[in-house]
């Protein structure tokens, strides 16, 4: 029974499968209403708990219609409607809701709360998100790279901005993948170490350059994401704005990437924050369909995760 709790911890084979079954699935989907059934069903009279400790918008509609389109049914629970790791310990709920669901996703704070989770489920368990990874989000970008550039093998992913938990996924992403990954930020809001030497034993070539106009150069894709959380207080949303200003992703700094580099954003986005409205509505920019491709990567890592 395979779990999906982060990118470095999931079989490479595996991961290529995933992204492939997900192009496939897009495809099959073409010219259909939204809310038309896949036409194979693995998810048929099948129950899915949605847990959201966090918020959401884009893992909560995605997975939602995902489980909806592949035949099964949703339960959507949030963190004030149960006793997580709270009037009842997180091991005990993970036993409990495997009596009920086939399967679980959960988007929290807390990493040991999805391991815990997973440890203690006699079901799939899924990372829709925790404060250190965010695979999922990964998924769908590398499908979105290879939809409008192929294989993503071999390629320069550069990430401007916060070393946060969607550049950590991207860094697992990169020895998993084969491509190279060149982060630019300021020295404070480094991507964990543990996670940069990880990606670079598995082959990928990883430097940190602080430069960001020289970290572009040559890239074929960039990425950013926002430089603060809804839970950062006004100082230390203020510090990350100074720090992160020269981080800013402008056609200027698209323009000292390769003339057909793509530009993406996990959103929600802070628009003349972290990227300017003119990349975010220019030509390189992909955001949208990032964002539509949550919906069949995490298609396929349900698939995966309950082997059809």
């Amino acid at each position: 029974m395979p779990h999906f709790l982060d990118i470095h911890t999931t079989d490479t084979t595996a991961l290529r499968a995933m992204i492939d079954q997900a192009h496939a699935m897009k495809a099959a989907r073409i010219g259909r209403p939204k809310a038309a059934p896949d036409d194979d069903q693995p998810l048929k009279n099948h129950m899915v708990a949605l847990i959201f400790e966090k918020p959401s918008t884009r893992t909560r509609v995605s997975f939602d219609v995902g489980v909806r389109q592949l035949g099964g049914q949703t339960m959507v629970l949030s963190g004030s409607e149960m006793q997580l790791g709270h009037g009842e310990t997180i091991a005990d709920t993970a036993r409990v809701l495997s009596r009920y669901v086939d399967m679980i996703m959960i988007r929290t704070f807390e990493e040991s709360v999805l391991h815990e989770l997973a440890e203690y489920a006699s079901v799939p368990v899924i990372n829709g998100l925790t404060n250190r990874t965010h695979p999922c989000q990964i998924m769908a970008d590398i499908q979105t790279y290879e939809d409008h550039r192929g294989p993503i093998a071999g390629r320069k992913v550069v990430w401007s901005g916060d070393g946060n938990n969607v550049c950590a996924s991207f860094l697992h992403a990169a020895g998993q993948f084969g491509f190279d990954l060149t982060f630019t930020g300021p020295e404070a809001l480094d991507p964990e170490p543990e996670f940069v030497e990880l990606a670079r034993a598995s082959g990928a070539k990883v430097e940190i350059i602080r430069d960001a106009e020289r970290a572009v150069e040559g890239a074929d894709l960039v990425v950013t994401d926002t430089w603060v959380s809804m839970h950062d207080s006004q100082s230390n949303r203020e510090r990350r704005h100074n720090l992160l200003r020269p981080y800013q992703v402008t056609d200027a700094l698209m323009a000292r990437a390769k003339p057909d580099a793509l530009f993406m954003h996990c959103l929600p986005a802070h628009r003349e924050e972290e990227v300017t409205n003119a990349v975010m509505d220019g030509p390189q920019s992909v955001v949208f369909d990032e964002a539509e491709n949550r919906l069949h990567a995490q298609k396929a890592v349900m698939r995966y995760c309950l082997g059809k």
